[in-house]
Order: C-alpha cells, then sequence, then structure tokens
C-alpha cells in the first residue's frame, strides 16, 4: 500500500527512495562550495563556477527530493543509494572546473576524473599545470575541499546531519566506510557518525594549526595561510592532492615531518581515538590492527631509508647522490615520508620518487596493496585483511597436519566467523583479479595512444594507484607527473576503478548482478 492507502507496485529494489534520499544529501551538500567561494571574494576572483555549482546542486537536490522517499531505507535501497551517491556527486563536482574553463580540467573527461579522483581521496590528477598562474586559488581550494568531503564519507556525514538517515544509517555506514564494517561507538548510529565528524574535523584544524605555526616561528617560510588549510584539507583524508605543482617537496623538512605525523594518524582507525578522548588510551596501544599497521609502516621505512642511505636504491641522479646517500636525517625524512604517503595512499610526494632505482620504486608499488586501517580514510587492501588472511592460511595449514585439531582463526583476542574469513578472500581475490586485468587493458590502450609509451611497471602502477586509491605511480604518473597522457577511454576506465575501489568493490559490483533487482 502506498501513503495514502492506495496500492501501488513496487519494484524489489525501491529506487525512488535512494533516489530521493540523493535528492536531500545534493541540497545539503550545496553548502560545500562556499568555502572557495569565500577564497575567490577574498582574492578578488571569479565566483561564477561556485554559485552554478550550489544552483544545480540545490536544483537537483528538490527536484530528486519531490520523487517523496520511502524513510524506511531498506538493505538494498542502501546498497543503490551509497553507489549513486559516489558517482553523482563527483558527476556535479565536475561543475566549478567545466565553468571555469581553466587549464586541462575545462575537458569534460579530465573535469570527471578530477572530480572523482578528489572525492574518492585517490590524488591522481590530470592538470597540466598546478599553478595559480593557470588555475585561481578558489579553483584549487575547491580540489582541496573534494577530497576532504570524501574522506570520512559522504554518507557518514549526511547520517550525522538527517535524522532521516538515521534509521538506515548503520546499513549506509557500513557499505560506504572503507574496511570490514563501522564500529557502533553509540547506542545511536547518529550519534557515532557526529563523533567520527567531530574527531576528523578535530585533526584537520589541528593539521592546519601546526602547519602555520611552523610558518610563524621561521621553520617553513612557504607555508601560507592558504597552503597550510590546502594541504590538512588533504593529509586528514588521505588524499594527496597539493595546489603545490612540486607537491610537499615545495616545503621545509619540519613541515614534511609533521605532515607525516598527521598522515600516520588519518591511516589509523577513528573509532579508537574516540576512546582515548573517552579516557581508554589502552584501546590504541593494545590494538591489534594499530600494532600491526606500525609494524608494516617500520619494516617498509626501515628497508627503504636502508636502501637511500647506502645509495643502493638511488638512480645516478646528482641531487641524489649530493643530499642523500650516507646522511642520515634526509634518508629517513624520505623514506618515513614516502612509506607513510604510500600505505596510508595519501599520494604526497617529498620528491621525485622516479628518480629512485628500481629495487625503491618496487618496494612502494609492493606498499601500494597495503593501505591503512579499516575505519580510516586511507584505500587499498587494508592491514587488517592482510593479517586475518596470513592467520587464515597458517590456521589451514596446521589443520592439515592436525586434521583431528579445534582451533579457530582468531584475530585482536576474537574468533574470525567464518563468514568473515571467507568475504576476505573473495574482497582479496576479486582486488586482485580486476587489478590484473586492469593493468592489461590499460597497458594495451596505451599503444593506440599517441605520445604514450606505458611499461609494463608504469602500467601496472596506474592500475594500483587508481583502483587502491593512491594516487601517484610510477613513470609517467609519477609523483612530478600526471595521467593527462592517457586516452579518454583509459581515463573513463580509471574513474571506474576510482569509484569502484573508494566503495570496495564488493557494494558496487553487488548492484550490477541480476539477483540484486529480482526477488
Amino acid at each position: 500500500m502506498g501513503r495514502n492507502g492506495v496500492s501501488r507496485f513496487r519494484t524489489v529494489v525501491d529506487y525512488r527512495t535512494s533516489l530521493g534520499f540523493l535528492g536531500r544529501i545534493l541540497k545539503y551538500l550545496s553548502v560545500t562550495p562556499l568555502l572557495p567561494l569565500v577564497v575567490a571574494a577574498y582574492y578578488d576572483e571569479d565566483p561564477v563556477p561556485f554559485l552554478v555549482a550550489i544552483a544545480v546542486m540545490l536544483g537537483l537536490g528538490f527536484g530528486l527530493e519531490r520523487l517523496d522517499p520511502d524513510p524506511d531505507l531498506g538493505h538494498r535501497e542502501a546498497f543503490l543509494l551509497v553507489s549513486l551517491t559516489w558517482l553523482v556527486v563527483p558527476l556535479v563536482g565536475t561543475i566549478p572546473y567545466l565553468v571555469a574553463g581553466q587549464g586541462t580540467v575545462a575537458d569534460p573527461v579530465n573535469a570527471l576524473f578530477e572530480s572523482m579522483s578528489g572525492f574518492t581521496t585517490t590524488g591522481s590528477t590530470v592538470l597540466g599545470d598546478i599553478s595559480f598562474d593557470t588555475h585561481s586559488r578558489a579553483i584549487l581550494m575547491w580540489r582541496q575541499l573534494t577530497q576532504w568531503l570524501g574522506g570520512m564519507g559522504i554518507l557518514v556525514l549526511m547520517v550525522a546531519i538527517l535524522p532521516e538517515l538515521s534509521v538506515g544509517g548503520a546499513q549506509v555506514i557500513s557499505e560506504e566506510s572503507p574496511g570490514l564494517s563501522i564500529e557502533k561507538l553509540t547506542p545511536r548510529i547518529q550519534d557515532t557518525a557526529r563523533a567520527l565528524w567531530g574527531i576528523y574535523i578535530g585533526f584537520t584544524v589541528l593539521a592546519a594549526l601546526v602547519f602555520y605555526t611552523l610558518q610563524v616561528v621561521g621553520l617553513a617560510d612557504e607555508m601560507t595561510f592558504y597552503n597550510a588549510v590546502a594541504h590538512a584539507l588533504t593529509t586528514m583524508p588521505t588524499g594527496g592532492f597539493s595546489p603545490e605543482a612540486r607537491s610537499v617537496e615545495a616545503f621545509s623538512p619540519a613541515i614534511q615531518w609533521a605532515i607525516v605525523v598527521f598522515m600516520v594518524v588519518a591511516g589509523t582507525n577513528f573509532a579508537l581515538f574516540w576512546y582515548v578522548l573517552r579516557g581508554q588510551p589502552n584501546r590504541l596501544v593494545e590494538n591489534v590492527e594499530f600494532r600491526s599497521y606500525l609494524f608494516a609502516m617500520t619494516a617498509v621505512g626501515t628497508l627503504l631509508a636502508g636502501l637511500l642511505f647506502s645509495g643502493l636504491g638511488l638512480a645516478g641522479v646528482p641531487e641524489n647522490v649530493a643530499t642523500i646517500p650516507g646522511n642520515l636525517e634526509p634518508a629517513l625524512r624520505q623514506a618515513a615520508f614516502q612509506t607513510a604517503a604510500v600505505v596510508t595512499t595519501t599520494g604526497y610526494a617529498s620528491m621525485d620518487f622516479n628518480t629512485w632505482g628500481e629495487s625503491t620504486q618496487v618496494v612502494l608499488l609492493i606498499a601500494m596493496f597495503l593501505g591503512g586501517s579499516a575505519g580510516s580514510a586511507a584505500g587499498s587492501i587494508k592491514i587488517v585483511r592482510w593479517a586475518v588472511v596470513r592467520r587464515a592460511m597458517t590456521h589451514e595449514l596446521f589443520t592439515t597436519v592436525h586434521p583431528e585439531a579445534v582451533k579457530p582463526v582468531r584475530y585482536g583476542g576474537r574468533v574470525a566467523e567464518d563468514d568473515t574469513i571467507r568475504s576476505i578472500f573473495v574482497f582479496v581475490l576479486v582486488f586482485v583479479t580486476l587489478f590484473a586485468a586492469s593493468t592489461v587493458l590499460l597497458y594495451l590502450d596505451s599503444f593506440r595512444t599517441p605520445g604514450l609509451d606505458l611499461t609494463a611497471l608504469e602500467a601496472i602502477s596506474a592500475a594500483i594507484a587508481t583502483l587502491g586509491n593512491v594516487g601517484p605511480g610510477v613513470g609517467v604518473v609519477g609523483p612530478m607527473n600526471s595521467f593527462l597522457p592517457f586516452s579518454d577511454a583509459s581515463k573513463l576506465y580509471m574513474v571506474f576503478l576510482m569509484w569502484i575501489g573508494r566503495l570496495e568493490i564488493l557494494s558496487v559490483l553487488v548492484i550490477l548482478t541480476p539477483s540484486y533487482w529480482r526477488r
């Protein structure tokens, strides 16, 4: 029965409900262009791109909301809402780029690539020239803001704001949040969403204050207030966009060390900080995933530092030979920075690691598959999944030798259920399969693209950089280069990879299966 007591036909998936909630989301997101609008007013730049974006968001939002969504958001409708939100919001996010008509993102395909890379916190870019001569400060601030909005999650924010989403909020957050599941910190899921966003905002403000304070005390002359805010907005979401053409290489060692700290924080499960604020710091220290996360970064960082300090991991580039081999601080800083940037999938660069040797580049590529903690803004496979896979494999070997033994797989003091282990193996298998297929497709497409001569290593890095939401790769897609040389077909395919990678693949694939739509 309908709301007015009139019987009406309903499909298995009530897409009107999903679209109606999407309209409300767009309506509330229409306030977000106000920040770059303020920047435009301050620097006397063109405000029209952001006024148009606000108008489109409001118009589309009110239009979709007229579909009168059912307040009871079902399981299938939640899947559809999450997938549609992360597709439609980046599409709307292209409006400032297209209206401004500045640089390479004036092209629709490039604008979509940049917007999807922003909202999914990937950090891959197609900007041919990152400078205030080509792009206004307001447009570059919009680029930074898209990553910040996508970091903690658009729908987590909406659950925190909209009482209507509180009923199906747990399902929505679970499908959007990177990791295995969302930890319910409070009795009401809306309060949990508010707590997570409160911690996220707090760390963002703290990062901006730290960055700017270093400039005030004379340790970072290049870190203006604009840059402090811009980099705080892309550090905490593990995004990696920078208004500087040379990324974080443009700043002093003090800034680079400070960003390392905040990248490590951003790759940590934010729920653990909630416990710390409530006087339970032992929950952070004793957490198995957090310790595994730190161990992985320490292992990768130590290996890189050894290769850089000895000179074995460097190509014979004059600036490398002059500044890194035999110099402990630069070697440690570069290793720590790039390890944190890659493992947390932030995508910043403290120097062009294209000038490093193949051994160090291979280490970085392997680290791109690790990912940060579940419940963080980091992408890729995630440390917790690798830990469970390792323990499940050890368990399988043990039970093969001792078939009569009863020994469950444990992680963090808990028994890992068979369904959880199976879903982890399925995710890893699908991720690796999609990565391999994408590598081949991007490599083959490069042959028909003038001026693009990809090596196998570059194709591998392009695939994992976009599917894992990492950002830069090596070679032509290195940290000081861009994805601009790829064909439009490859760019659109990588847009798909960023979209599906941000939602951890299965949440998108499920709506593409016939069984999802059938009773």
